[in-house]
């Protein structure tokens, strides 16, 4: 009965995600919507697990093709050592350009780590609006391992929360002080594709292109592909 229980809670879960970040992402989608329509690049950036999300954008069939990541090769090994998420940043800057008027995604499931508060400072420095993807209820519970005293929603300008629990999840273990079956992932995947898909909206709305990527394996696709990044050339961490 265990996978029966998180597929109900989850499902219900996602709904409850959809209706807590409707309106942010509503007021979200026309900015970045401009800045897509300008040339601009959306950026994302998740320690540890949370890359899984951040990757989901980058390079993905039905995606924008204007999508990078920063990309932390030690896997959130020393996501909590101070300097090292700046000094991350610095280097992706010199290489793809984090530039003023764009956006980028920082996740961090608990909010609490230095990789992803660093990340998120150094962006807004250089003019980027940044957006938080949390679980806020994790967040408030636990004790950030930043400086400041500051946690990741705190430093954003705009938070997207997972609606997670505390430890990531859902699903109870009869007999057992244990706990199972995480949704951070699932959640996060959602409102970023949430995200996409009002950004897209507004692009059709405004007669803009709608630069999306198409799946590889359909005719004519990797030209098309080619073409569409032609305009981004050195700015993306995927080349395609």
């Amino acid at each position: 009965m265990l996978k029966e229980s998180y597929l109900k809670t989850s499902l219900s879960l996602l709904d409850r995600v959809y209706l807590e970040n409707k309106l942010k992402i509503e007021a979200l989608a026309p900015l970045i919507a401009d800045s897509v329509a300008a040339g601009g690049v959306i950026h994302t950036f998740g320690s540890g697990h949370s890359e899984i999300i951040g990757r989901e954008m980058v390079g993905r069939a039905g995606g924008l093709v204007c999508v990078s990541a920063i990309l932390d090769t030690t896997g959130g090994f020393i996501e909590n050592l101070p300097g090292y998420g700046r000094a991350l940043a610095a280097r992706y800057d010199r290489n793809h350009g984090l530039k003023s008027g764009e956006f980028i995604i920082v996740i961090s499931n608990s909010g609490k780590n230095c990789s992803p508060i660093e990340i998120a400072e150094y962006a807004k420095e250089k003019g980027l609006t940044v957006i938080a993807l949390t679980s806020m209820t994790m967040t408030r519970q636990v004790k950030t391992t930043h400086a400041s005293g500051q946690k990741l929603y705190a430093v954003a300008d705009y938070t997207l929360d997972n609606c997670g629990t505390m430890g990531d999840a859902i699903v109870e273990l009869p007999g057992r002080e244990q706990s199972g079956g995480p949704t951070s992932t699932l959640a996060g995947a959602l409102l970023i594709n949430l995200l996409q898909m009002e950004v897209l909206e507004i692009l059709i709305a405004n007669g803009s292109p709608t630069p999306l990527l198409r799946s590889q394996n359909t005719e004519g696709a990797m030209e098309a592909n080619i073409e569409l990044a032609r305009s981004y050339k050195g700015r993306l961490s995927k080349s395609l």
